[in-house]
C-alpha cells in the first residue's frame, strides 16, 4: 500500500484517471465527457453524462488526498454552480481511500463517492447506479485509531450514550472520573485512554463540540453501531446452572443475594431485555456476577453447575463496566438491577440465537424513544 502524500494536482489527475476507467467499463454508456471546472467555481472537475433525450446529468467532483468525517460538513455549505441544460446535478467526493464512515456520511447527504482503488458508490438518478466495495486500498495515510473493543473504551462509550446522561456537558477529565462517583465504584479509564477515544470519535464525526463547551454525541445510532461492531461478548466467562427455584421465588432469592453483593450482580442479556422491552421473552435467567460473588450466588439460589439443561446462565465479566447500570437498570426495591440499555443491546447483538431480534426490540422500544426525549436526533 502506498502511503505517499499526493499533491493537489497529482491527486486530482489520479482520481480523474480512475473515474475514466470506471465509466469506460460501462459498455452502454457512450456519451460522457470529463472536463475542467471554470475558474472561480468550486469543485475540481466535472463529468457530463447524456441522458439520451437532449438533457444532461452533471457530476461535480471534489478531489482530496484525505478528508476526515469530522470535516465533511464543510463541503455541505458551499453553493452549487448552475447548469441550464442539466436535468440532474450530482456531487461526488473522490478520495485516496474512503472509509465506511465517510461512505455513510456521503449517502446520508446525497453525495456519490469513489476512491483510487475503484471502490465507489455513484448514483445518478434516472441513468446509472454503480456500487463496488472490498477492493484493497492502493493509497492510504496512516490515521490515529482507538480500539473500541477494550473494556475501558466501552465505559467511555456507555457514558456518552446512556440516555440518563443526555444533559451532561462532558469534558475528558469528567469522563475519566465519572465511574468512581457512583454507588458501585468502577475502575476509571485513564485520562490518556479517554483522550485517544475522544479524538477518534471526533474524527469519525460521532461526537462534536457542545454549544456550551465540552463534547456531546452527534449521532447516537452510529456510535452505538460502532461499539456493537467492535464489542467482544466472548471475553466473558459463561457458566450454566440449574436451580429448582422459579418465578417469584427465584427473583426474591436473587434480590436477597444482590443486596449483599455490593451491586456487582445484575440481570443481563435476555433477562435484562425482558425488563426493558417487555415483549422479549425466553425461559432462562441471565446474570452478570462478579467472580468473587459466585459462591454466595450458588448458595442463595441453590444452583448447581450443569453441562446441559440449564435454566440460569451466569456471565463472569472480565471488567466491572457491565455493572454501570444507570437509571435504566434500576428495577425498584427488592429487585436485582439489570444492565443499562446500551450494554443490553450490544450483549444481545453478540450472544447468538435470537439475540439480534431482542436487540432490535431494545433499540426501538427503549433507546430510541429515550434519546428522542432527551433531544438527540435518531
Amino acid at each position: 500500500m502506498n502511503t505517499e502524500i499526493l499533491s493537489g494536482a497529482r491527486i486530482e489527475k489520479a482520481l480523474a484517471d480512475r473515474l475514466r476507467i470506471l465509466f469506460d467499463q460501462i459498455g452502454w454508456l457512450h456519451r460522457w465527457k470529463l472536463e475542467p471546472i471554470p475558474t472561480g467555481q468550486t469543485f475540481d472537475f466535472r463529468v457530463r453524462l447524456s441522458l439520451g433525450d437532449r438533457a444532461e446529468a452533471v457530476l461535480l467532483v471534489e478531489c482530496r488526498n484525505e478528508l476526515r468525517p469530522s470535516m465533511f460538513r464543510q463541503l455541505l455549505d458551499r453553493s452549487l454552480p448552475t447548469f441550464g441544460d442539466a436535468r440532474t446535478v450530482v456531487q461526488v467526493l473522490g478520495l485516496s481511500s474512503v472509509s465506511p464512515r465517510m461512505g455513510e456520511l456521503c449517502a446520508e447527504h446525497g453525495w456519490s463517492w469513489f476512491d483510487l482503488a475503484g471502490n465507489c458508490r455513484l448514483d445518478v438518478p434516472g441513468l446509472l447506479h454503480i456500487e463496488r466495495s472490498g477492493i484493497p486500498a492502493v493509497h492510504r495515510r496512516a490515521r490515529p485509531t482507538a480500539n473500541l473493543s477494550t473494556p475501558a473504551a466501552g465505559r467511555v462509550i456507555q457514558a456518552l450514550l446512556l440516555p440518563d446522561n443526555a444533559g451532561v456537558r462532558w469534558t475528558q477529565r469528567r469522563l475519566a472520573e465519572h465511574f468512581g462517583d457512583g454507588e458501585r465504584p468502577i475502575a476509571e479509564p485513564s485520562l490518556g485512554l479517554v483522550n485517544k477515544v475522544v479524538r477518534f470519535l471526533r474524527d469519525e464525526a460521532l461526537i462534536e463540540e457542545g454549544t456550551n463547551g465540552g463534547i456531546r454525541v452527534s449521532d447516537p445510532l452510529k456510535l452505538l453501531f460502532a461499539w456493537r461492531d467492535a464489542y467482544r461478548f466472548d471475553r466473558h466467562v459463561r457458566r450454566n446452572y440449574f436451580t429448582l427455584l422459579q418465578g417469584k421465588k427465584l427473583h426474591a432469592a436473587l434480590a436477597n443475594f444482590g443486596a449483599g453483593a455490593g451491586g456487582y450482580a445484575v440481570y443481563a442479556v435476555f433477562s435484562a431485555a425482558e425488563m426493558q422491552a417487555p415483549h422479549v421473552r425466553q425461559p432462562k435467567t441471565w446474570l452478570y456476577i462478579r467472580e468473587a460473588q459466585i459462591a454466595a450466588f450458588e448458595k442463595a439460589v441453590e444452583a448447581k453447575v450443569v453441562e446441559s439443561g440449564e435454566n440460569v446462565v451466569v456471565l463472569i465479566p472480565d471488567d466491572d463496566g457491565v455493572f454501570y447500570t444507570g437509571d435504566g437498570g434500576a428495577l425498584g426495591e427488592n429487585r436485582l438491577a439489570c444492565t443499562n440499555e446500551v450494554q443490553t443491546y450490544v450483549d444481545l447483538c453478540r450472544c447468538g440465537g435470537r439475540g439480534a431480534e431482542a436487540a432490535e426490540a431494545v433499540l426501538e422500544q427503549c433507546l430510541k424513544p429515550k434519546w428522542k426525549e432527551s433531544g438527540l436526533k435518531v
